[in-house]
């Protein structure tokens, strides 16, 4: 049987960036028409090759711009690869940004069902879960109040909850713990663990070196779009962090 749960092969992912700077959409759109708008190749991620098997942790580490979300939007499948493929074998369950479908008039209560319904779920399936988002979200007062006045901490601890509620093959995770305290994020870890030894998959990125040795067992280090390491999760942030270290003390 092959474990392999997501099998990235040769993966680049290319954008266009206009070339010149353009103030208004009404030049933007003449340019297009005459075709005289010119752009800039841009790889966000290069060749890019590695194998993630069923029940492991995979951190993905770099610093900002490096292509981290980039690859993850492509293995959930909202960006297609400009050469290469990704294989994935399983369900995917995707926190890239938490809230994303709250509408920010509707309520608490409101939204539940809502983002339920955008994440595939029917009214069924939420009213059973109800109380569990609830309870989990820490927001049994705040249920009746329009989302857009709660804070990006409470619009997180009640996404994560409705994400959360199903148990998926592959769960990928993308520095959503960098909202909300403390507590919020032992809680969220503690889920993850949990959801893990259920035996999913989790892909994970975080600035958080230490939350991605906690969790994780291999990384990809990434950098610019060229994939610098892959392999055990100590040896992999310990050569990132050893020239993160070597950046800062060359300034």
């Amino acid at each position: 049987m092959n474990d392999v749960v997501v099998d990235v092969r040769n993966v680049t992912i290319r954008f266009n960036l206009a070339s010149e700077k353009i103030d208004n959409l009404k030049e933007y759109v003449i340019k297009v028409l005459k075709r005289e708008l010119l752009f800039q190749e841009f790889l966000a991620v290069k060749d890019a090759s590695f194998q993630i098997r069923r029940g492991e942790a995979w951190g993905l580490v770099g610093s900002n711009g490096s292509g981290k979300s980039t690859l993850l939007k492509a293995i959930c499948g909202i960006l297609k690869p400009y050469k290469g493929e990704i294989i994935v074998n399983g369900v995917i369950s995707p926190l890239l940004e938490l809230g994303a479908g709250f509408d920010q008039n509707l309520t608490a209560r409101e939204n539940i069902f809502l983002n339920g319904t955008v994440l595939g779920h029917s009214m069924d399936y939420m009213h059973k879960h109800f109380d569990e988002i609830v309870e989990f979200s820490e927001l049994q007062d705040f249920l009746d109040s329009p989302i857009k006045n709660f804070s990006s901490g409470m619009r997180a601890r009640l996404g994560f909850a409705i994400a959360t509620i199903v148990r998926p093959d592959i769960l990928i995770v993308d520095e959503i713990l960098a909202v909300g305290d403390y507590a919020f994020q032992q809680k969220c870890l503690k889920r993850m663990d949990e959801m893990m030894s259920g035996g999913t998959t989790l892909i994970f990125v975080s600035h958080s070196i230490d939350q991605v040795r906690e969790l994780c067992d291999h990384a990809v280090w990434i950098n610019k779009g060229d994939i610098m390491q892959v392999g055990p999760v100590d040896e992999v942030c310990d050569a990132y962090m050893e020239s993160m270290e070597k950046k800062v003390a060359k300034k």
